[in-house]
């Protein structure tokens, strides 16, 4: 629903645009206060004002500048009982939509609205689809070449042109939000909004006034009009991040509008009706919950159409290298034209189990290079728990059988590491050789070994 500010020191004018605009499906505001209504373009969410040219104190002319500053796209339309060319050429020439005169005809102005409304869901929409473009959502963020990603990677395409709803679940610190927006970028929805909140970083009170909005004067403190994130969504995605943080009464209020798709917003009688699409996402077991009563079965369900399951990076090490070359090139100054790592710094990586995943990893790797003095990276330049983090132990029943001879099975290993090598080196000899500690030469005698040179 479009939101439109009429702004008039004459009473009756309110009262007629109010009557005349209203039943076209607007929510109409009205100030008879020019200052006040600047308030409110700062505050509100608007999506047209109407302002008359002379007023008392602040003049028309003058909100329409300071309204510019604020939101430059927001459209305003002037109206005078005063016209003349010069007056219209003025306030086009500081960026007004439109010009109107008093007395107005009626289907005149209700035309010269539904231009300018549609004016600015079109700016909105080409802002939304330039950053869209320019994050490159098409799995790009998502880094990870193993099998659990590909897995993910395969599922997003299945479910992006859906509708339906989709947990994501997984460790703190893995990319949910990533594979939300991939979702949502790659679906019918993308050139609409995508929003998210983080059901636990706000009280009670403060998420469900983000979720479904407030009206002026709903609690003390809201002095105008506001849209909540569902409100903000409409026709889009809305993520839900940390969905199994939400208070009780407010999974009942979620639930009803997952049902309905309508909602008034805090203090409000209006019912609003949008077209959502939810992804939820949490770092907890919610099954456990439900179980436990913590968390509402039904919405558990209601949510849970597809599920996602995004894997610690410790289960997926064959994704270090390519994150790794990812961050690097994200944090590398313009000084610096390439970045190695010693083969002790890769050593150091596998082997610590990054209990904060890939946000940690990232953090960690954006250290090393303000650390680092040149142009490599070596183990003073990392943190030290990650240096002294002790190796896991190999699970020798798990990869080695039990009745295999020892110089064979020292054979499987070593080929196994080899190839693991090349796979992270992208098959570049050298690089593998200073992975494993070995040299070139010995490095390619052990590929001969085995039968990996084509």
């Amino acid at each position: 629903m479009e939101t439109i500010l009429i702004v008039d020191d004459e009473k009756n004018y309110l009262v007629i645009l109010e009557a005349l605009l209203a039943p076209e499906g607007y929510e109409i505001i009205t100030e008879d206060n020019a200052a006040n209504a600047l308030r409110l373009v700062r505050e509100a969410d608007l999506d047209l004002v109407i302002t008359d040219m002379r007023m008392p104190g602040m003049s028309g002319m003058e909100l329409l500048e300071e309204a510019k500053k604020i939101e430059p796209e927001l459209p305003v339309i002037m109206m005078t009982a005063y016209g003349t060319i010069e007056k219209a050429v003025e306030a086009m020439k500081k960026r007004a939509y439109d010009y109107i005169t008093k007395p107005f005809r009626n289907e005149e102005l209700k035309l010269t609205v539904k231009k300018a409304l549609e004016f600015y869901r079109l700016k909105k929409e080409n802002r939304l689809l330039s950053d869209a473009l320019s994050d490159r959502y098409k799995y790009g963020n998502i880094i990870g070449k193993s099998q659990p990603m590909l897995n993910i990677y395969e599922m997003i395409g299945k479910v992006a042109p859906s509708k339906a709803s989709i947990m994501i679940t997984g460790p703190s610190g893995t990319g949910k939000e990533l594979i939300a927006k991939a979702i949502h970028y790659n679906s019918p929805r993308k050139n609409r909004p995508f929003i998210s909140i983080n059901c636990g970083a706000l009280t009670e009170t403060l998420l469900e006034s983000e979720l479904f909005g407030h009206e002026r004067g709903a609690f003390t403190g809201a002095i105008a009009m506001k849209k909540g994130r569902f409100e903000l969504a409409d026709g889009g995605t809305l993520f839900l991040d940390e969905v199994g943080e939400m208070p009780p009464s407010l999974q009942v209020k979620l639930l009803r509008v997952l049902q309905e798709m309508d909602f008034e917003r805090v203090g409000g009688t209006k019912t609003i009706k949008v077209d959502v699409r939810i992804v939820a996402a949490s770092n907890r077991r919610l099954k456990e919950d439900v179980d436990k009563g913590i968390f509402r079965e039904d919405l558990f369900y209601r949510l849970n159409v597809v599920h996602i399951e995004v894997p610690p990076l410790k289960e997926r090490v064959e994704d270090i290298p390519f994150l790794v070359a990812h961050f690097v090139e994200k944090f590398r100054s313009s000084n610096k034209k390439k970045i190695e790592l010693a083969p002790e710094v890769w050593k150091a990586l596998y082997s610590y189990p990054w209990p904060g995943n890939i946000r940690e990893l990232e953090n960690t790797i954006e250290r090393a290079m303000v650390m680092s003095s040149d142009e490599s990276i070596t183990l003073k330049d990392l943190p030290d728990y990650v240096v002294s983090e002790k190796k896991q132990a190999i699970d020798l029943d798990r990869i080695v059988p039990l009745n295999l001879p020892l110089a064979e099975a020292l054979d499987q290993i070593e080929e196994k590491l080899i190839s693991r090598a090349l796979k992270h080196s992208n098959n570049v000899q050298s690089r593998a050789a200073e992975m494993l500690g070995v040299t070139r030469h010995a490095m390619h005698y052990k590929m001969k070994k085995y039968g990996m040179l084509s």
